[in-house]
């Protein structure tokens, strides 16, 4: 567990006609504490991510299938597959708690576990050094719009850090558009990351940096 609570001021998003509508900075602080995904955990993570697995039936999954054997074992193949990779003794990201309820998730790990980034034109490693990354966010509808993406990152940080990690390494968006899906926007919005000290290292896609942070 991470028993703190970063300070923060960041870039705060509301939902409109359901789509994401960037607004002002303005203070957020929430009283969030943090746990690896074990097998400790799992019943929150479940609990989280609900029927759907978050979205679409993934379950954190999109990363590390070709396509064709994701959309084979969508949905309950893909929870299985996850729960494998975690009963082994693997951790595939920390969960964030308000009021020891689950509340939040972000998936970071060693960025040779994601073998789908470098099959992707836009996100192919830039070069050898070692990286964790950064690939998915998800927040529960409730808690969503209330800055929580930042102290996930600011918790990643020291998550990574105590692991002996250098740096991190994010994929996040920056999108043309004021109104954005939020079925959009699960990789993060590169301002969050701005607001969290990561830098843009690249740009291969206009809308699509790859932003690194040193420990």
């Amino acid at each position: 567990m991470f028993p703190w609570v970063p300070k923060l001021t960041l870039t705060s998003h509301t939902i409109e006609r359901d789509f994401i509508k960037i607004e002002k900075t303005i203070p957020v602080l929430l009283p969030l504490e943090f746990k690896p995904l074990t097998n400790e955990t799992w019943g929150d993570f479940e609990k989280l991510f609900g029927e759907k697995g978050a979205c679409g039936g993934c379950w954190c999954m999109w990363w590390k299938l070709k396509r064709s054997e994701f959309d084979k074992q969508k949905g309950l193949g893909n929870k299985k597959a996850i729960q494998s990779y975690v009963k082994s003794g693997k951790i595939p990201g920390i969960l964030a708690y308000y009021q020891e309820e689950p509340v939040g998730w972000c998936a970071v790990e060693h960025r040779e576990n994601y073998p789908v980034l470098d099959r992707s034109r836009i996100l192919k490693k830039l070069d050898d050094v070692p990286v964790w990354s950064i690939t998915c966010f998800f927040i529960e509808k409730r808690y969503r719009n209330k800055g929580m993406t930042v102290q996930i990152l600011n918790a990643v940080k020291n998550y990574v850090k105590n692991r002996d990690g250098e740096v991190l390494e994010g994929y996040p968006i920056e999108p043309k558009k004021k109104h954005i899906p939020p079925a959009f926007a699960w990789t993060g919005f590169m301002s969050a990351f701005k607001d969290a000290g990561f830098i843009e290292c690249a740009r291969r896609s206009e809308t699509r940096p790859i932003m690194r942070y040193h420990i």
